[in-house]
């Protein structure tokens, strides 16, 4: 179990604790603070909004300009709604696909997260190509009613053949079928060559909605997220995050047939904070850095996490620790395993776990804090300096874990 700490203050690429120790930051609030703690354009944005009030119970300008700033980099986004958390998007793109296609059912990957409600909240699979009899989700949490997983469908990710035998037989009943174009939330994994396409393709062919869950990836591999990079767009796109700097904001876009069902009040979509000045005034600001100077801060990550990976691989194979890095510059992944990359849930789940904790473990006592899971999210505040201290405590911490 990595140790409770208790922060009393972050900047830039660190943080502090109740009793003064210091830390490098790669947990970033689990990944939103791209640019960093306490970035001076979007604070400064913050503090002026407030002058203007809080909450209006009614849209604003503000609101306007950026939703008309997620359609110009975001792919497929005809019509924009701002919310506050990346669960709750989940949900009205969940009920959004039900409204448009008349069915009830979705499918979900293992290993992939869509927020802490109840209806997502699971990681089993339910259906195989080899074994297509049904079989009901599992609730992972006490207090989880198992009801409220009758409508979802678990699945293996990268295995397009597993969802085309699941469409074939359920497409009838199937509403929509959500996943990470990245399965950020277990290992990094990336998309297998062609699997993303392929399952563009089921989906169009069965009329399924692909709802793809970008609250990691957007804003973070690249302005236009995953879907830019992969060249793959959704029907319904899902925001977090990055968005925000740090401030709480998410967003719903997608294709206009499908986001004017909330436009019409057709579907409900209610929620006091959405579009709240601080929120909006936040994710205007982070929008503005990230896109400065053709986004020029997307390189000085890149630059920045591609040399920590090198070295994190260096010092592991250096002392023979048969640590794993995987992922992107801005977000990777560490794990103990054979040396290959990780390509599957299974693959992750036969990893040394009691061993990845000892080094996780002895990162934060070094001053280093990446996530509790093994997941290093990188920002525009991090320096060459903070890399190479990263890398004498992640050797130090290679010999502890041993």
């Amino acid at each position: 179990m990595v140790p409770h700490c208790v922060f009393s203050k972050a900047q830039g690429a660190h943080l502090t604790d109740v009793d003064g120790n210091q830390y490098i930051d790669y947990a970033l609030g689990m990944g939103p603070t791209i640019l960093g703690h306490a970035p001076e354009t979007v604070i400064d944005a913050v503090a002026k909004s407030l002058r203007n009030g809080q909450l209006y119970a009614g849209q604003s300008q503000a609101e306007l300009e950026l939703a008309n700033r997620l359609r110009q980099c975001i792919p497929g986004a005809e019509l924009v709604r701002i919310g506050m958390t990346g669960s709750e998007m989940v949900q009205a793109a969940l009920r959004v696909a039900r409204a448009a296609t008349g069915r009830e059912k979705f499918v979900k990957f293992a290993g992939h997260y869509h927020g802490w409600l109840d209806n997502v909240l699971t990681n089993e699979y339910t259906f195989s190509a080899a074994e297509p009899h049904n079989r009901s989700a599992q609730a992972t949490s006490r207090g989880q009613p198992p009801g409220s997983l009758a409508d979802t469908g678990v699945l293996p990710w990268n295995d397009l053949q597993t969802l085309a035998a699941y469409l074939d037989r359920h497409a009838w009943e199937t509403a929509a079928v959500i996943m990470e174009l990245v399965m950020c939330n277990t290992g990094v994994i990336r998309p297998a060559p062609g699997y993303l396409e392929g399952v563009r393709q089921l989906c169009s062919r069965h009329g399924v909605v692909f709802i793809v869950d970008e609250v990691v990836t957007g804003f973070r591999l690249e302005l236009g997220g995953a879907q830019r990079t992969f060249g793959v767009t959704g029907d319904l796109g899902i925001f977090a995050k990055a968005l925000g700097g740090g401030v709480p904001v998410a967003a719903l876009t997608g294709r206009e047939s499908l986001m004017s069902l909330i436009g019409s009040g057709a579907v409900n979509h209610s929620g006091t904070y959405n579009s709240n000045m601080i929120a909006v005034s936040a994710a205007i600001a982070t929008l503005d850095a990230l896109s400065k100077d053709g986004g020029a801060v997307y390189a000085k990550i890149a630059a920045t996490g591609q040399a920590l990976m090198d070295g994190i691989r260096g010092t592991a194979k250096r002392v023979g620790a048969g640590l794993i890095v995987q992922g992107y510059p801005s977000v990777f992944n560490t794990c103990f395993g054979n040396g290959q990359m990780i390509n599957s849930l299974e693959e992750y789940r036969r990893c040394d776990v009691p061993r990845q904790q000892r080094f996780l473990n002895a990162l934060l006592e070094h001053g280093v804090r990446p996530t509790a899971r093994g997941t290093w999210f990188v920002s525009a505040a991090h320096s060459d300096v903070d890399v190479q201290n990263t890398l004498a405590a992640v050797q130090y911490a290679l010999k502890a874990c041993e």
